[in-house]
């Protein structure tokens, strides 16, 4: 492959648009995170810290032990679902008290989540009631003024969302009337409806199949993964400077909004997200996945580098082209070209970019398809440093 620098063939995805309060993090957060912020620190690219005080309003030590207490919280997460056991209702980051919350339905409980070192809300309907939910929601054929829906952890329900001059839409109307009758549902409004971020051949340091051009995800042994609705299978694969790369392996859009691609012709592999020159390249070193409410970055080939935060999981989103399952929601935004980049958190993987709405200019928001099911759906494995 040929590269003008070492850092080409890095992973593209774009950094969230943040939404937090300038404070970020409590001082009192801020000093229970000392420890690890100071262990974290010395792991971090100096361009995901800074990235972070420049979308998020943070200072550099803010930055890091909010890093710190995301790491602590999503390490502390699946031991408070195990502890809650079949009284679980879900779980999110709190950047106030930088710990995370988890939601029970049982007072007997709460002492058993509490000593896992988690925060804990007493609620009325279990994460099983709620996906159920969401699952009978998910049945039904919704027209294009709902943008989307998925369940909210915080507010103990099924959140739809339906865009604001669709909402007194006759199908529209019908659609809600039907998911009222699923569970405990609220309904939403956004201003626009979501749509995926490829975009025609225009320049930048992307990778192009046939006239798309969209963004690399993250490296794996073998090849590298990114957004379904980029490629069929078979369909070949040229890089940032028109050489041939590999062809799509498999690829699923809608339904889901995954894929990857086979790497050789020259090309190889490697563990990092790309920095366009803005920040320093971060180095991939896992997969954990972060909790609603962490801070999470990506870098695409159209937008480059932007922060923020994850707003929710397990969103079903209704693309024109039909529904997309378990995507992930962020405060991140996006534009054509950057289809298919990497979410990272920290210095773990996330996921690919699938669709949003806004562009970074005015912002907007983003979802993306975790990387896990990715890896577990085609057998691979994540290339880490």
């Amino acid at each position: 492959m040929r590269r003008t620098t070492v850092v080409r063939v890095g992973l593209s995805a774009l950094l969230l648009l943040g939404t937090w309060a300038t404070a970020g993090v409590t001082p009192a957060a801020a000093e229970d995170a000392t420890a690890n912020a100071t262990a974290t620190a010395s792991n971090l690219s100096p361009g995901l810290v800074s990235a972070m005080q420049r979308d998020l309003g943070l200072t550099r030590s803010q930055a890091e032990a909010r890093l710190a207490a995301e790491e602590t919280a999503t390490a502390v997460e699946s031991k408070a679902r195990h502890a809650a056991g079949a009284s679980y209702g879900g779980s999110w980051f709190d950047a106030g008290s930088g710990k995370l919350t988890v939601a029970v339905t049982r007072h007997d409980a709460a002492d058993a989540v509490r000593t896992t070192g988690a925060t804990v809300r007493l609620v009325k309907y279990s994460a099983k009631q709620l996906d159920a939910a969401k699952a009978r929601i998910d049945a039904l054929t919704a027209p294009r003024g709902v943008s989307s829906w998925h369940v909210d952890s915080r507010a103990n329900r099924v959140v739809v969302n339906v865009v604001t001059t669709q909402r007194r839409d006759n199908d529209v109307q019908a659609f809600l009337a039907r998911a009222g009758q699923a569970g405990p549902v609220t309904v939403e409004e956004t201003a626009t409806a979501p749509g995926t971020f490829s975009a025609g051949t225009v320049g930048g340091d992307p990778y192009y199949t046939g006239n798309v051009r969209c963004s690399i995800g993250f490296s794996v042994y073998g090849g590298f993964v990114t957004a379904g609705h980029c490629g069929q299978p078979s369909a070949a694969v040229y890089g940032w400077d028109r050489s041939y790369i590999g062809n799509f392996q498999g690829s699923s859009f809608p339904g889901n909004d995954y894929a990857w691609v086979n790497v050789g012709s020259g090309w190889w592999t490697v563990p990092v997200v790309l920095g366009w020159g803005t920040v320093p390249d971060q180095l991939v070193r896992g997969s954990a996945e972060a909790p609603v409410g962490a801070s999470i970055c990506r870098s695409g080939s159209t937008s480059h580098w932007h922060c923020g935060t994850v707003l929710a999981k397990n969103e079903t989103v209704n693309y024109s082209q039909g529904s997309v399952y378990e995507l992930t929601k962020t405060s991140v935004c996006a534009e054509p070209g950057d289809s298919g980049g990497s979410f990272i958190s920290g210095d773990q993987a996330q996921g690919v970019t699938s669709g949003g709405w806004g562009n970074c200019g005015s912002g907007g928001e983003t979802w993306y398809q975790p990387v896990n099911e990715i890896l577990n759906r085609y057998g691979l494995t994540l290339h880490t440093a």
